[in-house]
């Protein structure tokens, strides 16, 4: 699993011990509206030359198995709809890795168990009597995710028809440790031994256990590895295989593939990897030596009896440094010194901020230490609440009754609530003495509370809400909807937290329209329930006040450079780049805004230096830096020995409410993997499978020889238009600070950037502006990711699709991979150059065909 994400989500939810970073949406409805008559993969944002399901929702790789000519893919897949749930595994087949034919469902979800992640092998000795050496068996080993209990456990299914028909084995499950957090399991043969060794993961102790078994279903405890790297959540689908260094097969390493969520480099989910040594039983890693952060001139260490020249506000952060955890808190751990900033002073729900004073930029970064809750701020937020705008009320709820409004079900009762409901959290953030809120007789309770027709007259809907983090389109939400001619054209969650805050719908475009409010609770499980006040029409948009934990650089009255914590009590390095603010005034504020689980934030040793310190995270090795590949894991048994790699392109983060349909979930592109050293170190490179050269239309068009000055322009012409294409350039250095491409340019600005930063020798992605980004606080951003010129040139290859971009830079070692959402019409191609010249030595641009039939 990946998919036994959603099962730890499920227990956050029913804790509330972790708020998660979904949006508290705003945005237009998910689900793109596809037209009855659209054709099959020929919707708005269809993948072209990327697998996707021709419905419903798919997530992690699983199974990838070569047999008789066909690459397998089986994949996490709900049969039943367009949402996470009901995991079985899905199946296509290829012959090419480019060109893929979906099977029918190959696993399915029972009464008893849901088919989470695994792998599958070819049992060519029959060692396990499910076929005979002349048909040998195909066995799946996955994990069950056993619903009366919560075990997660390895079970076998076999097929003797090339992957067609599967059964499940009588004896499953094979392993059981008797574990909740226990999944994804990678088999292989391992020659040496004679024997099939499991790669698997222990998800919240950030461990890899390693079994050997003769015949496939009784396994032996080798070793484990772990906890290293990035720790920042749970470790799932972890992959291991040994690769030639450079090529020279007498130079074997191990690559460990472990994906993280959340916690990854770009944030959310991620492919982290290590490089080492493999004996039949025990993975070693590589030692990569101790990590010595830049020297500087320090600002503030916390060393002090009280907090000097640095302001407080609130009650967060006491009247003094704190000597390490306080009070209720459990060990805090990695500041330096006696002393630190620490928020949590008589627990999570206090709020306040520690404000440095007014100092002038004069260095390149600011390094310090972070740890503490996972709340990051929200540009739009506003520090304290004040009065709501004006404008017209459309529901106080404050009446004793619901008035005119309908109800159905039981969840909403006959009246509103007058705040917090038996056995509920404290519910806080409404106005005056009523609310909607559905927590009646707790969550189990469902139902529908409608208002009346009224005309949106107003440039924006406001109102307050919370509650529970189950968008509309998910299975079952807990979800506020505008419904207009009877459809609902806007909708927003909560983000499981009983606070209630602003939202705020921009519905310009919908003046003089007749239209409805719709509070739907549809959800029986962990925050089931959603809380709704002050639902009013105004000209002026409603911000929602700060829930933040973080460290903030302030200049002109503006925050300029954020950083949050991880939701640990161990501090780690983060670094603010000053240099674009050299000579302004600015100030440091350490900011608790949030009153919730993690609700507390850490900070300590604000260092002023000429390079940026390194966090964790950053030290890790990543297979892809961007937003959208996760649970990469690679294919068995692949002709000539080549290891082929994919990953689910998208993010927990915001995986349900990507404005696709009736599918939602693609699969990157399959990968070559290589390991090649660069600049001294062994790395892990990938590059587009050959085949997909195969897509590319005729001759490309080109360009050769174009010097830039801080300028950008279109790419070659007309001809460098598209939706789908197979980008190469190569970039001689000049003196440009970034330079690069940006694809599917549009009007109104939309463009999806994809640069070259001299200054910070880093490749990078920004989609801040790449088209639909509005459905989540976390999809907007720019990806990085480490890349040194080579012999003074940069060399990028570019794939665009119809909702993604991946790309390669150098020699494949810095590889983003992000999902984006233009308008179909956003097709230019440019090229640019910030502050300075660079010379574009040669682009060439091919048109790709559909891989569909």
């Amino acid at each position: 699993m990946s998919s036994g994400r959603v099962s730890r989500h499920a227990r956050i939810r029913l804790t509330a011990a972790v708020a998660t970073v979904c949006a508290l949406s705003a945005a237009l409805l998910a689900p793109q509206a596809v037209a009855a008559d659209t054709p099959p993969y020929s919707e708005t944002y269809r993948p072209q030359f990327h697998f996707t399901p021709q419905k419903n929702w798919m997530n992690d790789p699983n199974g990838l198995v070569y047999y008789k000519g066909e690459y397998h893919l089986f994949y996490q897949y709900n049969p039943n709809g367009n949402f996470w749930g009901d995991m079985s595994w899905g199946h296509a087949v290829s012959t090419d890795l480019v060109h893929w034919k979906e099977l029918p469902l190959a696993l399915s979800h029972d009464d008893e168990e849901m088919v989470f992640s695994g792998s599958a092998v070819v049992d060519w000795d029959n060692t396990t009597g499910f076929g005979t050496k002349k048909n040998p068996p195909m066995v799946a080993v996955y994990t069950s995710a056993y619903k009366n209990g919560g075990i997660q456990a390895q079970s076998l299914a076999y097929s003797t028809d090339r992957g067609r028909t599967w059964t499940k084995y009588q004896g499953n499950p094979v392993l059981d440790i008797g574990s909740k957090e226990f999944r994804d399991p990678k088999v292989q043969w391992y020659e040496p031994t004679k024997s099939w060794l499991m790669t698997v993961s222990l998800s919240t102790e950030h461990k890899v256990q390693f079994y050997s078994s003769k015949n496939l279903k009784d396994w032996k405890l080798q070793s484990e590895f772990g906890p290293a790297g990035a720790t920042g959540a749970v470790w799932e689908c972890p992959d291991l295989f040994p690769l030639a260094v450079d090529g020279n097969k007498n130079k074997i390493k191990w690559v460990l593939v472990v994906n993280i969520n959340p916690g990854g480099i770009a944030g959310g989910s991620a492919a982290q990897y290590f490089i080492g040594d493999f004996d039949g039983k025990k993975f070693t890693a590589d030692d990569k030596g101790t990590y010595t952060p830049p020297t500087g001139q320090v600002v503030q260490d916390f060393e002090g009896t009280d907090f000097g020249s640095w302001t407080t506000t609130g009650t967060a952060f006491g009247t003094a440094p704190a000597a390490g955890a306080v009070e209720g808190q459990g060990t805090v751990e990695g500041f330096d010194g006696k002393g630190l900033a620490n928020s949590f002073h008589s627990g999570d729900g206090t709020t306040g901020t520690l404000t440095s004073p007014s100092f002038t930029v004069d260095s390149s970064y600011l390094n310090f230490k972070v740890g503490g809750g996972r709340h990051p701020y929200e540009s739009g937020t506003v520090m304290e609440q004040g009065p709501p705008p004006a404008g017209t009320v459309l529901a106080d709820f404050e009446g004793g009754g619901y008035s005119d409004w309908t109800t159905t079900g039981d969840a909403f009762g006959s009246a509103p609530a007058t705040g917090t409901l038996p056995n509920q959290q404290e519910v806080s953030g409404f106005l005056g003495d009523g609310l909607v809120n559905s927590y009646l007789n707790g969550d189990t309770t469902t139902g529908t509370l409608t208002s009346p027709e009224f005309t949106i007259d107003k440039k924006h809907i406001n109102f307050l809400i919370g509650g529970g983090n189950h968008p509309t389109g998910s299975a079952n939400p807990t979800a506020v909807e505008l419904l207009v001619d009877g459809q609902v054209v806007r909708s927003a969650t909560g983000k499981d937290g009983e606070a209630l805050n602003w939202a705020s719908w921009d519905v310009g475009d919908l003046a003089g329209k007749q239209a409805q409010i719709r509070i739907v609770d549809d959800n029986t499980g962990g925050w089931g329930h959603l809380n709704v006040d002050h639902i009013m029409l105004s000209d002026t948009e409603a911000k929602p006040v700060s829930q933040e934990t973080s460290v903030n650089l302030i200049v002109d009255g503006q925050v300029v450079r954020s950083a949050t914590g991880a939701n640990s009590e161990t501090l780690d390095w983060a670094s603010f780049d000053l240099r674009p603010y050299v000579g302004k005034k600015a100030k440091i504020q350490v900011v608790d805004m949030n009153n919730a689980g993690w609700g507390h934030i850490l900070a300590d040793q604000f260092t002023e230096a000429d390079t940026a310190a390194k966090s964790v995270v950053q030290r890790a090795d990543w297979a892809d830096y961007g937003k959208d590949y996760y649970a990469a894991v690679s294919w068995e048994n692949a002709p000539g020995g080549k290891r082929y790699m994919v990953g689910w392109m998208n993010n927990w983060d915001y995986s349900g409410a990507i404005p696709t349909s009736p599918w939602r979930g693609a699969q990157s592109v399959p990968r070559e993997m290589a390991l090649r050293t660069i600049n001294g170190q062994i790395r892990l490179t990938s590059k587009p499978v050959n085949g997909l050269q195969s897509l590319r239309k005729e001759r490309p068009a080109t360009a050769s020889g174009v010097t830039l000055k801080s300028t950008t322009k279109p790419l070659i012409g007309p001809a460098a238009k598209g939706k789908a294409l197979d980008i190469e350039a190569t970039f001689s250095l000049k003196d440009a600070d970034r330079f690069g491409l940006k694809v599917r340019t549009g009007a109104g600005g939309e463009e999806t950037v994809i640069g070259y930063d001299t200054t910070t020798q880093e490749l990078y992605v920004d989609r801040t502006r790449s088209g639909a980004v509005d459905f989540n606080s976390t999809f907007p951003g720019v990806q990085t990711a480490p890349m040194k010129a080579k012999n003074g040139k940069v060399k990028l290859r570019i794939l665009v699709d119809w909702s993604s971009v991946e790309v390669f830079g150098g020699s494949g070692e810095a590889v983003i991979t992000d999902q984006i959402f233009p308008d179909p019409a956003s097709q230019g191609v440019q090229v640019f150059a910030e502050n300075g010249s660079v010379k574009l030595d040669q682009a060439r641009l091919w048109h790709l065909d559909s891989a569909h039939d």
